[in-house]
């Protein structure tokens, strides 16, 4: 192989490289490629993302009102209850104490 044939080669060889090259990029370029129509879905998409956020936010907002709500109201209906259950006690001891001061009466008599 002579100079020329040499050169030749290699020139071959380096515009075969440069084209597979070329080739390489315009295929990862066209695959990477957005379109108009896959912005204006994932322009949507966010939005949609924002919407439902902002609605798990008022969802969270809402529940946590209402658990404030349903623990003052339970806390109240405890404190009514100790207060019933106390006056039920006191009752019962002042219907034990009536009936056994009627029984006394009655033995005495």
């Amino acid at each position: 192989m002579n100079r020329l044939e040499f050169i030749i080669t290699i020139a071959i060889i380096l515009f075969v490289a440069f084209a597979l090259g070329w080739l390489a990029h315009w295929l990862v370029t066209r695959f990477n490629q957005v379109s108009s129509a896959d912005l204006g879905e994932m322009e949507n998409l966010a939005r949609a993302l924002h919407d439902a956020e902002e609605t798990r936010d008022q969802a969270i907002a809402y529940l946590q009102q209402r658990e404030g709500e349903l623990t003052n109201q339970l806390s109240q209906t405890e404190a009514e209850l100790r207060a019933a259950m106390e006056g039920l006690r006191e009752a019962r001891t002042e219907s034990e104490e009536l009936r056994n001061y009627v029984e006394s009466i009655n033995q005495g008599t």
